[in-house]
């Protein structure tokens, strides 16, 4: 399918990928940045070859989903940094789910950070950048009609279903999955995992040392931010 593929004309540029044209009008390309940001934006650097892992992280992982029948946007990985999807259109909600107590969860109700959560819990967030993607619910979700009933309810079960998959698959790897944001489209009307699933995404505690493996590295200057995203990919990919 690769040597069938033309790159064509941006579409989006967000915070850590461009959308092209993908000479079909069905499919997108992702190319995935080596930018990072943090607080709504507010901290900016780059995290050297993060657009590497992220893409080649996310491709294991939605293969992994989809194996499992949670339906994803991922088609085909192109290049390094370059992924094939379905186009889809955005439902305007971040998902996290969230198995410890950690980042704002620990700030906003004053809960001791590491702790377990059982069972696990799904946050919703508004996903608007001008408003700080703010935490709503299910009522505030209606309010401003971005999802059906039935489709949060599919969105939380599939979030549910997601977490059951990969918290074992982490564990065998020596990585504990604190928490996690998921975010869903619409193809042909069809509700399908979209995005990205990857150290920008997620939180990984190391079982062993408790060190931090992902994004909160660069949010928190704890230092060896790179050879934290290249140990992820060493230990899913490899």
């Amino acid at each position: 399918m690769a040597n069938a593929i033309t790159k064509g004309a941006l579409i989006y540029e967000g915070k850590a990928k461009k959308v092209f044209e993908a000479g079909q009008p069905d499919h997108v390309i992702q190319y995935f940045k080596d930018d990072a940001t943090a607080f709504n934006a507010e901290k900016r650097g780059t995290i050297v070859e993060k657009g590497v892992v992220n893409n080649k992280v996310s491709e294991r992982l939605f293969r992994l989903l989809e194996d499992a029948g949670i339906p994803t946007h991922f088609l085909e990985r192109l290049s390094d940094r370059e992924m094939l999807t379905k186009r889809v259109t955005i439902i305007l909600i971040e998902v996290v789910v969230r198995n410890r107590v950690a980042g704002s969860l620990a700030k906003r109700l004053g809960l001791k950070e590491g702790d377990a959560i059982e069972p696990p819990i799904v946050e919703f967030y508004y996903k608007n950048d001008a408003l700080g993607d703010p935490l709503i619910t299910e009522d505030h979700i209606r309010l401003l009609n971005l999802a059906a009933p039935s489709v949060v309810n599919q969105i939380k079960a599939w979030a549910n279903r997601i977490n059951q998959l990969l918290v074992p698959f982490f564990q065998e790897r020596g990585m504990i999955l604190v928490d996690f944001k998921l975010e869903f489209g619409l193809h042909h009307g069809k509700l399908i995992l979209a995005d990205e699933i990857s150290p920008d995404t997620c939180r990984f505690w190391d079982q062993k040392t408790g060190e931090s493996m992902d994004k909160d590295r660069f949010r928190k200057d704890l230092g060896k931010i790179e050879e934290a995203y290249q140990e992820v990919l060493r230990r899913v990919c490899g």
